[in-house]
């Protein structure tokens, strides 16, 4: 099954037997979060238009844990509080799901991870999000039937701090985040700047074109080997597991499983006994 979805598959696929359900995360970072703080409400953006029956899903509060302590500042969610916002927004096992938000594709593929990892067979990101999107919105706000999705954490596969670094040594562990980050340059968000030692620094800002789409699944497989993606194991961070989540996806794509890290840089950093590298060197 491809992770994707064009829009036009999309409209093809609404006006099938089995239309997906559809989930809005639009979400963008916010530098100056404090705990319990939510980064961006998207809410407003899906009040004033989105695509019809579209239920919208908040990041924060429904795809993460409350930052603070461990975990990093998205952790993941309580299983049962995730199966119960994705039931209320009509999520069955029985009817695929398609995810989109604003264009970016980062939140979009934080939920696509999440029911994947939960064990949802049939869940795809929309190429391009929202903008790519040439039919009509709607400003209701839809009321579905209650899904029957339960919640199976396991089906991908997920690394822990230790599991990182071990990745770093004996696999391929790709930092997703800008390249000054990577290389300590600058930090606007975490304790230090700087990544994991041993990690490739593989911004996931490159896996999509000029208009947001994906690259094409050779290109991507080409760009993934080159830089060291070639048959063995493969993981993904950035900062706080939701840009790392849209470079699994990419590596989907390109045909390459990965493992997620989701605390991520900013639940590494944030202890100090761990090593930090910087430069644009891996070690």
């Amino acid at each position: 099954m491809n992770a994707i979805i064009s829009a036009s598959g999309l409209a093809s696929a609404l006006a099938g037997p089995n239309p997906p359900v559809l989930l809005d995360v639009r979400w963008q970072l916010t530098l100056a979060r404090t705990a319990g703080e939510p980064a961006f409400d998207g809410r407003a953006e899906y009040g004033t238009g989105h695509l019809p029956g579209a239920v919208y899903v908040d990041l924060d509060r429904e795809l993460a844990s409350p930052p603070g302590g461990t975990g990093g500042r998205h952790p993941l969610p309580d299983t049962e509080e995730f199966g119960a916002a994705m039931r209320r927004a009509g999520v069955s096992p029985t009817r695929p799901v398609v995810v989109y938000d604003g264009g970016q594709g980062w939140a979009a593929a934080r939920a696509w991870w999440l029911l994947r990892w939960t064990g949802h067979p049939d869940v795809r990101v929309l190429d391009g999000g929202l903008t790519a999107w040439q039919g009509p919105l709607e400003t209701a706000v839809p009321e579905p039937a209650a899904g029957d999705f339960v919640p199976r954490p396991g089906a991908l596969p997920l690394l822990d701090a230790d599991g990182a670094a071990a990745l770093a040594r004996s696999g391929v562990l790709f930092d997703a985040r800008a390249g000054e980050r990577y290389r300590g340059e600058v930090e606007p968000i975490d304790r230090v700047g700087g990544h994991i030692p041993g990690a490739v620094s593989a911004p996931t800002t490159e896996n999509v074109a000029a208009d947001g789409r994906f690259l094409h699944a050779e290109e991507l497989r080409a760009r993934f080997k080159a830089l060291g993606a070639d048959g063995g194991e493969v993981g993904v961070y950035c900062g706080s597991g939701v840009s790392a989540a849209h470079e699994v996806l990419a590596l989907a794509v390109a045909g390459i499983p990965a493992a997620l890290y989701v605390g991520s840089w900013s639940e590494w950093s944030a202890d100090p006994t761990r090593p930090v590298a910087v430069g644009p060197d891996p070690q």
